[in-house]
């Protein structure tokens, strides 16, 4: 027998009959012996419509109360289980996020879980029941309903799990696992039986939405066994590791790309100690994640031009506050641009192979493909390219570095 935690996401449980199938689904794991933990996003699409009606009320919905909003998407889903498990002579008893005590800090709508107290669980999985628990919810310290930003489901299945100290967390979507790429951007996109922990963890952070990043970091922090299944496919899914298999054989595991990216360029700051904090600090300020970013020589003497990259959703007002700045910091012009792409490389063979950032550059050269940033770790390479090369350059790199062909021993 063993303890799992699954996790279904918004088209797992689009509809009654979806929801339905979910229940066959953990009654089989019941019946052949093993305690069930679900956690469960709102219907496909239902946490789209609660933002767009808290929108025509106020441009920038008040945080607090947003999330009071959209926690009650993933309500819907937990309750309508119980009474599908219940039906079908499962016992199973539904919690939302503050009922199980998933512990946050108070950043609305950006939460970060700090304990979960899994008393409760315990106690109904003891009893022979199903618990079902909602995600992307939690609650503060004043007792305050928070969510944690798209994806938190993910994060909490993975943060429960760690608290269980389950045998398994997986995570069903409308993915049967983790492919090289995005197969509806090329095609020949190759399932992967394994991935390590590491190149989960960039392909997550450089825009993969098969995981939300920070489920990656509990994975990988707790030791907690991480597999993406498909809800509507038997199979194997991908297994999320610590071993790196055969690196000597794969320069790259695969391609991640963001199609949410935006440029923001500050132009003729004086060139001296505490610009780029100058910079970046009202920023941060502002709860707005910074990602690439670039300082050079500026045009005029004893200048220097930054320029960083942001969330597309955090341009506008990224670019208001650098725009309410630029006089107090000596600053030419602030420029932005929010028609930009960033595609990276991962893989953990880059550990122990030359030149890939180079034939990287060459590929995209040769296709006429201009590259406006450049960013590279131990195990990735990223670039920012115009948006309109997206496509060309993902199938122009898989291509070149034979990812639809699996590695060889």
């Amino acid at each position: 027998m063993a303890l799992i935690v699954q996790k279904y996401g918004g088209t797992s449980v689009g509809s009654v009959e979806r929801i339905n199938a979910v229940a066959d689904r953990v009654k089989r794991w019941v019946e052949q012996g093993h305690q069930l933990v679900v956690v469960l996003s709102a219907m496909s699409g239902e946490t789209d419509r609660l933002l767009g009606l808290a929108k025509q009320i106020q441009v920038r919905p008040e945080p607090r109360e947003l999330d009071v909003l959209l926690s009650t998407g993933e309500q819907v889903t937990i309750a309508l289980l119980s009474m599908a498990l219940t039906a079908q002579g499962c016992p199973a008893r539904s919690y939302t996020g503050g009922q199980v005590h998933i512990l946050t800090d108070s950043a609305h709508n950006k939460a970060r879980i700090r304990d979960i107290d899994a008393a409760r669980v315990r106690a109904d999985l003891d009893a022979g029941r199903v618990v079902v628990v909602a995600g992307f919810q939690g609650i503060d310290e004043h007792g305050d309903i928070t969510t944690l930003g798209r994806g938190g489901s993910d994060t909490s299945a993975v943060a429960i799990a760690a608290a269980l100290k389950a045998d398994e967390c997986q995570i069903y979507t409308d993915v049967d696992g983790v492919y090289t790429t995005d197969p509806r951007v090329e095609p020949r996109a190759r399932k992967l039986d394994r991935i390590t922990f590491e190149e989960m963890l960039e392909m997550a952070s450089l825009g993969s939405k098969v995981l939300q990043i920070r489920s990656v970091e509990f994975a990988g922090k707790y030791q907690v066994p991480l597999r993406v299944l498909s809800s509507f496919i038997d199979g194997e899914g991908t297994l999320i590791t610590f071993e790196e298999e055969n690196v000597e054989d794969a320069k790259i595991s695969g391609i991640a790309f963001s199609r949410d990216e935006a440029k923001l360029t500050v132009l003729g700051v004086p060139d001296q100690p505490g610009v780029a904090h100058q910079i970046l600090g009202p920023i941060a300020a502002a709860n707005i994640e910074v990602d690439m970013i670039i300082q050079n020589v500026g045009a005029q003497e004893a200048t220097t031009d930054f320029t960083f990259t942001v969330h597309r959703n955090d341009y506008a007002r990224a670019l208001e506050i650098l725009d309410a700045m630029a006089h107090t910091l000596g600053a030419r012009q602030v420029l932005g641009d929010a028609k930009i792409v960033k595609i990276s490389l991962v893989g953990v063979g880059m550990r122990s192979h030359a030149g890939i950032a180079s034939q990287m550059f060459g590929c995209l050269a040769k296709e006429g493909i201009n590259i406006r940033m450049i960013s590279t770790s131990e195990i990735k390479i990223s670039v920012v390219i115009d948006e309109k090369y997206l496509e060309l350059g993902v199938r122009t790199l898989h291509e070149a570095f034979g990812l639809e062909h699996s590695a060889t021993i």
